[in-house]
């Protein structure tokens, strides 16, 4: 299949580009859809990388703090569920921050994934830290939205991830 380039309109809104093809509508929503989608998951990394910095933490880190900070205590499988995050990413992020001391398990008394993680001390002043530059950059992220806009964005996304899940469990697997 060739691709008609003049087909095609490049715009940049604040830096983000996205394509729009002028003849076929649905053609439009993917490529806009898909093309948003993956620039603001690249930014969100990109921020993730560049705010946990000055607490030697790595991208997927900040999910794993965030959450035992605000949550409290749960065990790897919740955390997991509650990341949206593969197991052995977890896991991998969970010894990484039990080494640099921001985590423990409770008591040692159950299997791995049964015991509760905890914050250690520094774990938490580090996650008070990592949610109030949360906070920040979301209000930055959501500059000029109004509180209705906020609502039906969140909603709309909900229910295309669902959508999206839904046509994922067809393929089976993992």
């Amino acid at each position: 299949m060739q691709i008609d380039k003049a087909a095609f309109a490049w715009y940049n809104n604040d830096s983000i580009r996205f394509t729009v093809h002028r003849e076929n509508t649905m053609k439009k929503r993917f490529e806009a859809f898909t093309v948003l989608i993956a620039e603001a998951n690249r930014c969100i990394r990109r921020i993730k990388t560049e705010e946990m910095a000055e607490f030697s933490l790595k991208s997927p880190h900040v999910s794993c703090i965030y959450y035992l900070y605000e949550i409290g205590p749960m065990t790897a499988r919740e955390l997991c569920e509650i990341c949206a995050e593969d197991k052995a990413n977890l896991s991998r992020s969970v010894e990484e921050l039990k080494e640099k001391g921001l985590i423990a398990q409770t008591n040692g008394k159950q299997k791995r994934y049964k015991e509760p993680l905890v914050l250690t001390e520094l774990g938490r002043k580090v996650g008070e830290k990592v949610s109030k530059k949360i906070d920040g950059v979301l209000d930055l992220a959501g500059e000029g939205l109004s509180e209705e806009n906020r609502k039906i964005f969140y909603e709309s996304l909900a229910l295309i991830t669902r959508n999206l899940q839904k046509l994922c469990d067809r393929y089976g697997g993992a």
